[in-house]
């Protein structure tokens, strides 16, 4: 089953929020929070998380990269339940400290609200991005321990960013992948998330697959239940080789110009698209370093070959 909507998904999962900037919640003896999405959504995921949990506060908020759409709304909802600890990768940290990714960060956020205004005005606030730092560094292979028999382990997944990091609940299984093996998009596209690595996200792709599944969160749109979150994988990495053949194409097209060939592309995956969609400036940013990065790759096999 391919799940767009919020609210009780089943095991104790939840969407907070809204499907298309999803927050997830893992209710239990400990309840924890997956994600951070825009900042202007961060009264919303309260109210959703308040009417779930009464009183009860998360004990953690696991970011899985530091995207502006996925830690948009972290110091909002540390500094509503400040006994929650945020965790990450240490180059998520790094990321943090780091002021020209604070002030990009900060500008994606204001560009999300004005797209949360079009899909969802009852959900924008006027809550902008604030930095915060982690109170946790994780690693691969690290074991969260939620109590009740139930744990979380962390798996490193890049490809995506070099920060990217992955939650299984084998007890339940269920995966938090983010965009760490794609996203399938509204009209059923998969969109293929690698940013950094095209290897790296294949081999991610590989070892997801490998777990035994059977809800799978992606980073935005949908929730894979079932034989879907099974199938979810298989998709992926067909998608990620198709992707791949096209930007080589548009790229030779384009006589090896990367403006060119990532109008050419836009065109076809993003123009062509109906709302909701992914912000523009955004998108030419993920799409612009996927383009760049096939083209170092087709240049060093170039020289290869000489």
């Amino acid at each position: 089953m391919i799940i767009k909507t919020t609210g009780h998904i089943g095991s104790g999962l939840y969407v907070l929020g809204t499907n298309r900037v999803p927050q997830y919640l893992i209710d239990g003896k400990r309840p924890v929070l997956f994600e951070g999405g825009f900042s202007c959504l961060g009264p919303a995921y309260k109210n959703d998380l308040t009417k779930i949990l009464g009183g009860r506060p998360p004990e953690y908020l696991f970011m899985t990269h530091a995207h502006f759409d996925h830690c948009g709304s972290v110091a909002f909802l540390k500094k509503a339940f400040p006994s929650m600890k945020v965790a990450g990768s240490k180059r998520a940290a790094e990321i943090l400290s780091r002021p020209g990714a604070i002030q990009l960060i900060t500008a994606l956020n204001q560009a999300g609200r004005e797209t949360i205004l079009k899909w969802f005005p009852d959900l924008a606030s006027e809550e902008v991005f604030q930095p915060f730092s982690l109170d946790q560094v994780l690693s691969d292979g690290d074991r969260i321990d939620l109590g009740g028999d139930l744990h979380i382990e962390v798996l490193a997944t890049p490809g995506h960013t070099w920060d990217s990091l992955s939650y299984y609940l084998p007890e339940r299984r269920i995966l938090i992948a983010s965009e760490s093996a794609g996203c399938m998009d509204n009209t059923g596209y998969m969109i293929t998330e690698f940013l950094v690595d095209y290897q790296a996200y294949i081999d991610t792709i590989n070892r997801l697959n490998r777990l035994d599944v059977d809800i799978l969160c992606q980073g935005h749109g949908s929730v894979f239940t079932g034989e879907e979150a099974k199938d979810f994988f298989r998709h992926s990495l067909k998608a990620a080789r198709e992707f791949k053949t096209f930007v080589e194409a548009s790229l030779l097209a384009e006589g090896g110009d990367i403006r060119k060939a990532v109008i050419r592309i836009k065109a076809e995956e993003y123009d062509s698209k109906p709302e909701p969609k992914q912000p523009e400036p955004a998108y030419l940013l993920n799409l612009e370093a996927r383009v760049k990065h096939l083209a170092k790759l087709m240049e060093t096999k170039s020289s290869m070959l000489k």
